[in-house]
């Protein structure tokens, strides 16, 4: 694992590789990042062929933005200069490697706690508001989610269609059942999210 010290480097870098790339979004000013961190680490020892960067948000303050990261911990995979997945909040080293690396398939058996053990995928478009507001939802539940921008991955996007029957975003993923919308209800059921919960 690499540490970025400025957003020209790392984009020269990432222009000169032609596989995925994976940038975790850290800072010491959050106490979830500073014990998440040792988990991206070990991830990275794990995958030892995929080039990994540590991006330190309070120092390097021009990268972030660039990738769409707005909350630390994130981790991002890059293919292609763009983001085609990404884990936002903690998680485990086997957390990144299921969500950045393997096809969204079966729950997390093996979790300890209760919002790990379910497998989330959001799938969004940048222009698209529910996106960001469902995210945000998750977020303030502490539920660990990957999200796949349909606009630039087709094959997800053809993919979901052919699950849900629907080409609207946002679409949830969770543990295998999809979930078309922000629709609350059904996403606090599929979580066992408590309703008076932020």
């Amino acid at each position: 694992m690499d540490t970025v010290t400025d957003l020209p480097s790392l984009t020269n870098t990432l222009d000169d590789r032609a596989g995925p790339v994976v940038l975790g979004f850290f800072g010491e000013f959050s106490p979830v990042a500073t014990r998440t961190l040792p988990e991206f680490e070990r991830f990275c020892a794990a995958h030892p062929g995929l080039p990994s960067f540590m991006v330190d948000v309070g120092r390097v303050k021009d990268v972030h933005p660039r990738f769409g990261v707005s909350a630390v911990p994130s981790v991002v995979l890059v293919e292609g200069g763009r983001v085609t997945r990404r884990v936002v909040g903690p998680s485990t080293a086997e957390g990144y490697s299921k969500h950045l690396l393997e096809a969204p398939r079966a729950p997390v058996e093996s979790a300890k706690d209760a919002k790990a053990r379910h497998r989330v995928t959001v799938f969004t478009t940048p222009s698209c508001s529910w996106c960001t507001r469902v995210k945000k939802y998750l977020d303030g539940h502490g539920v660990s989610y990957s999200e796949t921008d349909v606009a630039k991955n087709e094959r997800a996007r053809d993919q979901m269609i052919a699950r849900s029957g629907q080409m609207g975003v946002p679409q949830l993923d969770i543990d295998g059942r999809m979930v078309v919308g922000f629709d609350k209800p059904r996403i606090d059921q599929l979580l066992g999210l408590s309703a008076a919960a932020p």
